[in-house]
């Protein structure tokens, strides 16, 4: 597809807005989506699914149809077999000397150094960093927007552990299984390492039980709450559970500085080998105690259990639908979109990707009602920005710099209020789950300004670290567009990008008079334009576009639409 034809599909007419007060939000349900394929829904596709919406990926999934485009999100066409991505490096040397692993090498599976200086600080900075590096480099995938949402489901509070390995290992683990099989995910977290320690498994013994595991693997995990705020299952069900998940341990024989202290595994010495019972709730089951290494299997018991529950596939169901939809999930909602997504959960053997295909699919993800109803969350503010005006990052041939500037945007976003890594408690972001504002708790009165700030900031003297910086080249950005000599072209296309709903006669005209310095005619900015891409070293004539420019981006990345998604 040529500039002409994807800007001529950028600007279709615009959806007006609709009062259905009184009535469901939306009448849509599950039924394939077969409406217009155009940079509309293009642009709503990406912008939910991954970390903003850049113009080759417009481009290229404008050329697909709806069906071929979330089958390649999901990895089932035009995707080789999942290949982890390289490991975090030691990028901290010259800060934390690692006598462990050199400069430039994979950290993880060495153990951390403890003195003379501590390298666990420093191995958690260059994880986040790392990550923050993958959702910059996305490839046409899902992945890492479900790496996010499953980081948000199975919270861990990486800076609560103090093992640089087993933080690499949860992440690994998220990512394994992101498309994958939510029960075999279930049970690889419950003994992974990072998690028996982050909720105390770990010290969970016949002798000492600890609930902690138990209650968040049903109340966050699998079942949830009912409407009314309480759980469907029994105080005595959180018990029992405890006393099968008793007996596994991190193997910590010597100490955190141990290379051998990285996996989990099950110690019958400290299991409770009892016969376990549980409420009505869960047909009044019991588990059959085991003693030796046959109690292990007692935790494989206890997940079909919990899984022959309808409220698992309900729970998981309504996040993702707040997560990827609308936070307010109404009867129509409840009755055509999660029910139905419950059934294809269940029906799978709780497969993930069939459940998403189902509602990326759909007529109701599609649902214009559906578009631009989302406050975007800090990384996707961050994170999508950088994406979608292509912002080049230091290469791997500079890696401290290259580590440095993804920790800054980590920062940023921590700034925001969404800290990668470190959510605020086992639920999660307050936006995802706390009535009744969920998302609108991304703005306020802190992180408005912020968010402005940093917006101004990449636009004008974006971030310097260890010599190189970061910023939007706009000069470059504009002159990648369709036809960027015409002003109101020019104001059409880049809105057509980057906002997910339309904006007022008002704000058209302010572009406008911005890129026209007050003047009356288009021509004026024609000619400064021409000027300058026909002699591009000529400083003065790029000094001119470039203040007019930086100022017209500043005004759209300031206005609400664009806190939209």
């Amino acid at each position: 597809m040529d500039r002409r034809e994807f800007i001529t599909q950028a600007i279709p007419e615009r959806r007006q807005k609709q009062d259905f007060s009184g009535m469901a939000r939306t009448i849509t349900g599950l039924s394939p989506y077969t409406g217009p394929w155009t940079i509309n829904e293009v642009r709503h596709l990406l912008k939910r699914t991954m970390f903003g919406a850049s113009i080759p990926d417009m481009q290229y999934f404008l050329s697909l149809n709806t069906s071929s485009s979330v089958a390649e999100l999901l990895e089932q066409i035009n995707h080789p077999p999942y290949n982890p991505p390289q490991p975090p490096l030691n990028n901290y040397d010259a800060t934390s000397p690692d006598a462990n692993c050199p400069f430039g090498q994979a950290w993880p599976g060495t153990p951390d150094t403890l003195a003379p200086v501590s390298t666990v600080g420093a191995r958690r900075r260059s994880l986040k960093s790392w990550w923050i590096g993958l959702q910059l480099n996305q490839s046409r995938s899902l992945r890492e927007k479900m790496v996010l949402f499953w980081h948000n489901h199975f919270v861990v509070e990486l800076d609560t552990i103090s093992v640089g390995t087993y933080n690499y290992k949860y992440n690994e683990l998220l990512r394994l299984h992101a498309l994958g099989n939510f029960k075999t995910l279930v049970r690889e977290i419950t003994t992974n390492s990072t998690m028996l320690k982050y909720l105390n498994g770990e010290q969970n013994t016949a002798a000492a039980p600890n609930e902690n595991y138990a209650r968040e693997l049903q109340e966050l995990f699998t079942v949830g709450k009912n409407a009314n705020g309480t759980p469907p299952y029994t105080e005595d069900d959180v018990i029992a559970a405890a006393r099968v998940l008793t007996g596994w341990r991190n193997d910590l024989s010597g100490g955190v500085n141990s290379a051998n202290g990285f996996n989990s595994y099950f110690d019958p010495s400290r299991h409770d080998s009892g016969n376990k019972q549980f409420s009505t709730y869960y047909n009044n089951t019991v588990i059959t105690g085991r003693s030796g290494a046959a109690g292990a299997t007692e935790t494989d018991d206890l997940l079909d259990m919990i899984f022959q529950k309808d409220d698992v596939a309900l729970n998981l169901c309504r996040k993702l639908y707040k997560f990827f939809i609308y936070y307010e999930i109404d009867a129509a909602a409840e009755n055509d979109v999660i029910q139905p997504l419950a059934n294809i959960f269940r029906n799978s053997n709780y497969e993930i990707a069939p459940v998403l295909s189902a509602l990326f699919n759909s007529e109701h993800f599609f649902d214009f009602l559906n578009m631009g109803c989302l406050i975007k969350g800090p990384l996707d503010t961050c994170i999508g920005l950088l994406r979608e005006f292509n912002v080049q990052f230091p290469s791997a041939s500079d890696l401290a710099a290259q580590y440095a500037q993804w920790d800054r945007m980590r920062s940023q976003g921590s700034t925001l209020q969404q800290n990668l890594g470190n959510p605020p408690n086992v639920a999660g972001w307050p936006a995802y789950y706390q009535e009744p504002l969920f998302h609108e708790l991304w703005i306020n009165s802190d992180t408005l300004p912020k968010r402005n700030q940093f917006t101004d900031r990449i636009l004008t003297s974006g971030y310097t670290n260890l010599g190189t910086t970061i910023k939007v080249d706009v000069l470059s950005y504009t002159a990648s567009l369709t036809n960027p000599g015409d002003p109101l072209q020019l104001i059409e296309e880049v809105l057509a990008l980057h906002y997910s709903i339309d904006v007022s006669v008002n704000v058209r005209n302010h572009l406008l008079s911005i890129l026209l310095s007050g003047q009356a005619l288009n021509s004026y900015w024609t000619t400064a334009w021409d000027d300058y891409t026909g002699d591009p070293t000529n400083t003065s004539y790029a000094t001119i576009v470039r203040t007019r420019l930086e100022t017209f981006y500043k005004y759209i990345l300031s206005l609400s639409e664009y806190q939209l998604s």
